[in-house]
């Protein structure tokens, strides 16, 4: 039995109740967490880091199982995979699937600029690619600093070119431009929304001309270097799909150490703590089941996104393995699943105090974050969790010595923000939102607690093994 907390315990930092191998394990965990970060800049490159690890661990594809006519049985771990860009894992328990599961979802993807399918042009002698931005983003955060480009052209014979350009040092960078502030008067009088609009966030990517070029020569050369390098034609951006997201990778952050500051930590940071908790839970009487989509960023919308029926899918080939589907079955292994819906929170900034309810914020610090309800306003958009729901998860939390907290995104009139819990709760299961607070959410470069991090991944791995 856990040793009961006392209020002075409750007062002292997180970090002050830590053992020197607690501190140890923490760290390697961190800075592995930092590498998936840096390895992992979008879905795609998410998913193969994922599936990397998950194979190490011993899981296996399911279609390849399929393709052989194969069986799965109880102690198996599988994966299934949408699109490159969604995946959702399997460690099959004791119990029928008919009882229900124990699931972490998560997802992968993040704010970014994506390159239009036309997007190459010449103005000024300068070269630029032309953007979209995916999802909420202050604009005015992406000019000036230095970016990345990842991503993959298809050809037209089918050939996969897959681009990372930007992350090593001997890499080229990329920007988008902003005004010099000795010209900047009339941006200036703009409020932050207006003063850099989205047409303008195009990717300068070359000034110099090809020789005996008279029309577009700067435009031209990019067009030669892209052809001699990566044997891509003009074209070919028709069928490509790059993301623009900030060069570099993730650092740890102040004097102490103490955080991490990175881009994608939304919601990056759940993933990974999710993914390792998967793979050290070991066997479970419930089936564990952890779950990383793509497309919440704008609505988990799309074939990868949590409103597709991918994970319904995976689930009825997994159910059909174990020679147990059928829809009966099915629903209500889903109705009796339980499941954090991992997703960061917004973390107490003292320099913007007045937009929290400092009674119900997450701290930096402070262990893992619930929420019982997320949407905007009045929940408009909210998935708002049972009581009993809230019992049992202290309840496991507590057990396992798990540090957290329970917190709202903000100040109720401000606005607020969405996850993937309202989609799962569709099926009638228990769903609560938990997660990482972070300081600047959906900048290039967000900041979290290495505690927080920690006692999140702790706080996974209980809800696996007592869900």
């Amino acid at each position: 039995m856990a040793k009961e907390k006392s209020k002075k315990d409750d007062k002292k930092s997180v970090w002050e109740k830590y053992t020197k191998k607690e501190k140890g394990d923490l760290q390697i965990l961190c800075d592995n967490y930092r590498k998936f970060l840096t390895v992992g800049k979008t879905e795609r490159r998410c998913v193969e880091e994922i599936i990397r690890q998950a194979e190490e661990s011993g899981y296996k594809n399911i279609q390849t199982i399929i393709d052989s006519k194969g069986s799965i049985h109880t102690g198996d771990k599988v994966y299934a995979i949408c699109m490159k860009k969604s995946v959702v894992m399997f460690n099959i328990g004791s119990e029928p699937l008919e009882s229900g599961m124990s699931i972490l979802g998560a997802h992968i993807d993040s704010p970014r600029l994506d390159i239009k399918q036309n997007p190459l042009y010449e103005d000024g002698g300068l070269a630029y690619m032309d953007t979209h931005y995916y999802g909420g983003i202050k604009k005015y955060q992406w000019v000036t600093i230095p970016l990345a480009i990842h991503g993959v052209v298809v050809k037209k014979d089918g050939k996969i070119i897959d681009i990372t350009i930007g992350e090593k040092e001997t890499d080229p960078v990329f920007c988008v431009t902003d005004l010099l502030i000795h010209l900047a008067q009339d941006q200036m009088k703009k409020t932050a929304s207006d003063a850099v609009s989205g047409e303008s966030l195009d990717l300068l990517v070359g000034s110099l001309p090809l020789k005996g070029e008279e029309k577009e020569a700067v435009k031209e050369n990019v067009l030669k270097l892209l052809k001699s390098t990566y044997d891509i034609e003009e074209d070919d951006l028709l069928s490509a799909e790059l993301e623009i997201v900030p060069a570099g990778g993730a650092r740890e952050l102040g004097f102490d150490r103490s955080m991490i500051i990175s881009y994608g930590q939304d919601d990056r940071v759940c993933a990974y703590t999710s993914l390792v908790a998967m793979l050290e839970t070991k066997n479970t009487k419930k089936t564990a089941c952890c779950l990383l989509v793509d497309k919440e960023e704008i609505g988990s919308v799309g074939a990868t996104g949590m409103q597709s029926k991918f994970f319904e899918n995976a689930l009825a080939e997994v159910m059909n393995l174990l020679g147990t589907y059928n829809e009966l079955n099915m629903r209500r292994c889903l109705a009796n699943s339980k499941m954090l819906s991992s997703d960061v929170t917004s973390g107490y900034d003292a320099l913007y105090a007045s937009s929290f309810d400092k009674k119900n914020v997450a701290y930096l610090g402070k262990g893992m974050a619930f929420n019982k309800f997320t949407g905007s306003r009045g929940k408009s958009g909210s998935n708002d969790a049972n009581a009993e729901y809230l019992g049992e998860i202290r309840a496991m939390m507590d057990k396992h010595n798990v540090n957290i907290q329970f917190s709202e995104l903000g100040r109720v009139d401000l606005g607020g923000g969405g996850t993937i819990a309202y989609i799962m709760a569709l099926y009638g299961m228990q769903v609560i939102d938990s997660g990482v607070a972070v300081l600047n959410m959906h900048a290039p470069w967000e900041v979290t607690s290495k505690i927080d991090v920690y006692e999140t991944k702790k706080g996974y791995c209980a809800f696996l093994i007592e869900a």
